[in-house]
């Protein structure tokens, strides 16, 4: 027999359990009975879904953007220390600290230009060819994404990744004119290069309506995942014109100007290949599968050029070189970058072993053949390798690694020439062409204009005493015990 205090207790329980149900019902307005004891369930679901939801978005921005972070140090890293001790190695040990420095300087010096209007040239709003001052001074570029270019992290993230490829493209630019250009001549082509080339080919590649655009609709959609275009390409053929506007070094070729330190070059190449992760896989702009894909491309195609180099070398030299091997990945590295995340991983190596046995061919023949003094190889290598690897890529590009070309309706269309897409190899053509042409009148006007106002190169008392000491007043060895 039940109490008037067990009865009591009861209701306060029955009361207490559906609390929670009264404050939900309430608090979406719901007044009657039959609302009161289903709707507040329904409703419940509801909310629990798009709370999973948005905590399921939440983890993949944070994972991109994580992702994203890494990468852009991995591409700083290939500027300094990579290239830096890479170019270091390569030359005379009166020249090293100075050319280390020109790589050092651009980390500085872009960086300042990308900030005040350098990103919005690329990525604001523009032309076909050039994009205007949306975000100049960075103004409304924040922690919100920028659903055009990568929808799953800050628009802030994406700037400081694209600003690191904006360093190492002059970065590249400094081997054809190595141990030659004065310092101060050096900044004033580089700041300028970085406004008149590499910001228009930036926009017109991978700029909202830029005209080679291949995701955003561009005339020449231009397959061009992470810069063989935009970054190998225009400096490695300003690297050309570099090297024939200012003439040759002293004593070359009758004098023989070996590398100082291929240990330098042997690590800055090392990490050169490890910083290529974030260059290429760092392009897919998330952590997902296309990142996976772009990443063993890159591995790949840099163990195959290595191969192909050194089979090269082996063959006509009669001795494989660590100097050769090095290069050769490097070129891999290069061929590939407009392919990664593009091609399969088998024709991720063929890549990479075409690109390494023609850039071979390129410094060893073509070189010597014309007589240019292209110190470092920054055209055999990366003005060579880059035209190789946008070209491939036309050919390898298949829409099961990156489904980028779409119809009206969303059906996915053939990428390259091996899936049918011929008229692919046109485009691709032409932003080769267009990189050449731009590179090539660009950078001749900029030498021309600084030579005139401040002269390019050193005095031959100053080249002959070595760039460390003219041009900064330290050396980088200690004489004494280094000779």
């Amino acid at each position: 027999m039940k109490t008037p205090q067990n009865l009591l207790l009861l209701c306060v329980a029955l009361i207490l359990s559906l609390s929670p149900v009264v404050a939900r019902a309430s608090t979406h307005g719901m007044g009657g009975s039959a609302a009161f004891l289903v709707a507040p369930d329904i409703h419940t679901d509801a909310e629990r879904i798009a709370e999973l939801e948005q905590k399921v978005a939440d983890a993949k921005g944070s994972a991109d953007n994580a992702w994203m972070l890494v990468s852009a140090a991995l591409v700083l890293l290939m500027t300094g220390p990579g290239l830096a001790l890479f170019y270091g190695g390569l030359v005379r040990k009166k020249n090293v600290l100075a050319t280390m420095l020109q790589s050092f300087a651009m980390m500085s010096l872009i960086t300042i230009m990308w900030g005040l209007f350098g990103y919005s040239l690329a990525f604001g709003s523009g032309n076909s060819f050039i994009g205007g001052f949306e975000y100049a001074f960075l103004r409304g570029v924040g922690g919100e994404p920028n659903a055009s270019y990568a929808a799953t992290i800050p628009q802030l993230t994406f700037m400081i990744y694209q600003l690191m490829f904006a360093v190492i493209t002059p970065a590249l630019i400094t081997g054809a004119f190595a141990e030659r250009m004065k310092f101060k001549a050096m900044l004033a082509f580089m700041a300028l290069w970085s406004v008149v080339v590499y910001s228009p080919m930036a926009h017109m590649v991978w700029g909202k309506g830029g005209l080679l655009n291949a995701s955003l609709g561009g005339a020449f959609p231009t397959l061009d995942f992470a810069g063989g275009t935009v970054v190998h390409v225009t400096s490695g053929v300003s690297a050309l014109v570099c090297a024939l506007y200012l003439g040759k070094r002293l004593g070359y070729p009758d004098e023989s100007v070996p590398p100082h330190s291929v240990v330098l070059s042997f690590v800055g190449a090392c990490l050169l290949w490890v910083g290529w992760f974030g260059f290429n896989a760092g392009s897919a702009l998330s952590a997902g599968s296309l990142a996976s894909s772009a990443f063993v491309a890159t591995h790949f195609a840099a163990a195959a050029a290595a191969a192909g180099w050194t089979l090269a070398e082996w063959k006509s030299s009669g001795k494989p070189s660590a100097l050769g091997a090095i290069s050769g990945a490097v070129a891999g590295l290069v061929a590939i970058t407009p392919a990664a995340g593009f091609v399969k991983p088998m024709p991720a190596m063929v890549i990479g072993f075409i690109a390494g046995i023609l850039c071979y061919f390129m410094v060893a023949r073509v070189k010597a053949r014309y007589g240019y003094d292209d110190s470092l190889d920054a055209f055999g290598v990366h003005g060579a390798g880059g035209t190789i690897g946008a070209i491939l890529t036309g050919v390898f590009a298949v829409s099961v690694v990156n489904p980028i070309f779409k119809d009206s309706n969303g059906n996915v269309l053939a990428s390259g020439l091996i899936e049918g897409n011929a008229h692919q190899l046109l485009n691709q053509l032409v932003g080769v062409a267009i990189a050449w042409a731009l590179g090539i009148v660009g950078t001749l006007a900029i030498l021309f204009v600084v030579d005139k106002l401040i002269g390019l190169r050193v005095s031959p008392e100053q080249e002959t005493q070595g760039l460390d000491l003219s041009q900064h007043g330290e050396e980088g060895y200690d004489w004494e015990t280094s000779m």
